[in-house]
């Protein structure tokens, strides 16, 4: 059974910073892009960044470019979001989750197999 387990969520005030982790167990984390998406009550859940299997690529929503990094460690089964310059329209749950495929061009839900509970940021302004 997979199981996907996002942490590193909090309450931040505007300007600030936060580093999201997803861990990964009872798949071969290695062989699969991974996703970060996100939601906020009432709207429907939006891609934010992907990393294609092996990290030498990577794919964001055009909001977030040039604050947020994904990046990978395949030794530790482990995925990261750095939230940086944090916005209040950021605030949302963030969730984490497998794709389907190795690359990276993937901000579809459709294409993403195993999902986390998500984990809420919230911004302060």
């Amino acid at each position: 059974q997979v199981q996907v387990v996002e942490s590193g969520g909090g309450l931040v005030q505007a300007g600030g910073s936060l580093r999201l982790s997803c861990a990964v167990s009872g798949r071969i984390f290695s062989n699969h892009a991974m996703g970060w998406f996100r939601q906020t009550p009432g709207k429907e859940r939006e891609f934010v960044a992907a990393i294609s299997w092996s990290g030498g690529s990577t794919y964001y929503e055009d909001s977030v470019k040039g604050r947020f990094t994904i990046s990978r460690d395949n030794a530790k089964n482990t995925v990261y979001l750095q939230m940086n310059s944090l916005k209040p329209g950021d605030t949302a749950v963030y969730y984490c989750a497998t794709s389907m495929y190795n690359d990276a061009n993937r901000r579809h839900e459709y294409e993403y197999a195993d999902w986390g509970q998500g984990t809420q940021v919230t911004v302060s302004s």
